[in-house]
């Protein structure tokens, strides 16, 4: 599985309703995207100096779903909004291990 991060820090300027289209556009294509397992997006909560301003997690089955994902009729519309309105865009891709399972536990005498 392979696990899509972006961070976005928006110019001061976004319009708010541009920026509630986008998200609105976000919430569209959950579900609705081959190969795209799960999305979470959201704003930052904390604030901090080096804090970005909203980020998205996406899961997908392997690199070619996202490759799907980046050019599909739902996601496309959206960089019409997310280019031109940020000053940084941060994103990193990279694969999710495997969960171990837990030891088993052994009675004590």
């Amino acid at each position: 599985m392979i696990r899509h991060t972006v961070l976005f820090k928006f110019k001061p300027d976004f319009p708010p309703e541009d920026k509630q289209t986008w998200i609105a556009g976000l919430n569209r294509m959950r579900g609705n995207i081959p190969g795209m397992l799960n999305l979470a997006h959201g704003p930052d909560v904390l604030g901090t100096e080096r804090s970005f301003d909203y980020a998205i997690v996406a899961d997908f089955e392997t690199v070619e779903d996202i490759a799907v994902y980046n050019t599909h009729p739902l996601h496309e519309p959206l960089k019409a909004y997310s280019f031109p309105n940020s000053l940084h865009i941060l994103s990193v891709d990279f694969h999710l291990e495997d969960p171990q399972p837990a030891p088993a536990k052994t009675p004590l005498s």
